[in-house]
């Protein structure tokens, strides 16, 4: 495994990011949007030419297939691999444009179509141990797409090299690619019944040897503002502007809670999106923590400031309502924890310095998990995702192919 010198996930990987699968927030369809199938439809091709029969795209946009195993134990737990197709609405994902940077040299690359976009080395991080690596970026005026396409492109290429080497022993493996995972909505059709598997690996990571096992637990809030409107002439002691009560909420939230304040461990409340009018405004927040009673007492105190804030407004209310939107899968993960044992090891099998990490966001992941597939998340060599100066490298990639097959024949040892 360590010696495969045909690797396709670079070619793969190019393919796909030109398909664009921007999803929309706004959408009440599922998928939100019909143009995240496109890319579905040419990894069905792609699967069956391979010789994976049952690949298919379903009503959703879901694809699903499977790598019949190749091994004479008869106890293999099934493992499921799984990436999202679309791509973030933070950034136009229409014309993407693939470059690579062969032989990176520590120097600053620009972006050509848009030369305000240089990638330096103060700036990120990782590019300090991507020395004679090939870089491959946007043009400058789109995201590239690695996130998460470099994940499918790895499994894609993980399963054309289990297909082609036998001697790879594996168990039955299955194959999962969601659309809408960057609008929160990546699993909510998926048939977990269907997929039939034991444990799940979401390739969505960062940097290569990191995976994840713990992810920020999520709620919604709404707080919609009821104020009094009189005719602006005749207002004074009579109105009461819901706008500018939005306002005052918004400004008395305490910095200590805010995302621009808070790293590491340290959970956030933060308004995403307001509207409204003189008699009603309605603010839109999400709510992170990596504890869920810490998760709980965030909401406490979005309430107290609202409270506080409308003593000041006498004929004002407020309502206030959470939304549960995915929890810590670490709680679910910490009863398997071989799942977690052989995702590391398969990490240092492929010459890697595995390290256990936690995200402050969430993966499909998070919600597999307490829908009965714990589902951690492995690196899948992307960086500065939603952002025009997204990049990944070709090695990262192929270490990430390396991983996988090295997670399905761990699997298949120790059954």
């Amino acid at each position: 495994m360590n010696n495969l010198n045909n690797y396709t996930v670079t070619e793969r990987f190019l393919r796909y990011v030109t398909i664009d699968t921007q999803s929309d927030p706004e959408s009440e369809t599922f998928p939100s949007t019909e143009k995240q199938k496109n890319l579905g439809r040419v990894l069905v091709k792609e699967l069956l030419e391979m010789g994976v029969a049952d690949a298919h795209l379903d009503e959703f946009g879901y694809v699903y297939a499977t790598i019949p195993a190749n091994t004479d134990k008869a106890d293999v737990p099934v493992i499921c691999f799984c990436s999202h197709m679309d791509t973030s609405p933070d950034c136009s994902g229409e014309g993407v444009k693939p470059i690579i940077h062969a032989d990176y040299n520590g120097a600053d690359i620009v972006l050509p179509d848009d030369e305000t976009q240089v990638l330096r080395l103060a700036d990120h991080a990782d590019l300090k141990n991507q020395i004679g690596n090939d870089i491959i970026t946007a043009s400058g005026t789109t995201l590239l797409g690695a996130d998460n396409k470099a994940g499918v492109a790895e499994i894609m290429d993980a399963c054309y090299q289990l297909i082609n080497n036998p001697a790879i022993k594996h168990g039955k493996i299955r194959i999962l690619f969601t659309p809408d995972e960057e609008v929160g909505k990546g699993v909510d059709n998926v048939d977990i019944e269907k997929l039939g598997a034991y444990a799940g690996y979401t390739i969505d990571g960062e940097s290569a040897g990191n995976m994840e096992n713990e992810t920020f637990s999520a709620d919604g809030a709404k707080l919609t503002i009821n104020g009094i409107s009189t005719h602006p002439g005749f207002a004074k002691g009579k109105m009461e502007s819901a706008i500018k009560i939005a306002g005052r909420i918004v400004a008395a939230l305490p910095d200590s809670l805010s995302p621009e304040h808070t790293e590491d461990m340290q959970g956030f409340i933060h308004p995403v999106g307001i509207q409204g009018h003189v008699e009603t405004a309605v603010i839109d927040f999400i709510i992170r923590d990596f504890d869920d009673e810490e998760l709980h007492r965030h909401a406490e105190v979005l309430k107290q400031v609202a409270d506080d804030v409308l003593t000041e407004f006498p004929g004002s209310s407020y309502s206030l309502k959470i939304t549960a939107q995915y929890r810590n899968m670490k709680k679910m993960l910490d009863q398997h924890p071989e799942i977690v044992e052989y995702g590391m090891e398969a990490i240092k099998r492929a010459g890697l310095n595995a390290k256990l990490c936690s995200i402050r966001g969430g993966t499909d992941g998070s919600r597999l998990s307490f829908m009965g597939l714990p589902c951690p998340n492995i690196f899948a060599g992307e960086h500065a995702f939603h952002s025009k100066q997204e990049w990944v490298s070709v090695q990262d990639m192929q270490k990430a192919v390396d991983t996988i097959l090295h997670l399905c024949a761990i699997w298949e040892e120790r059954a």
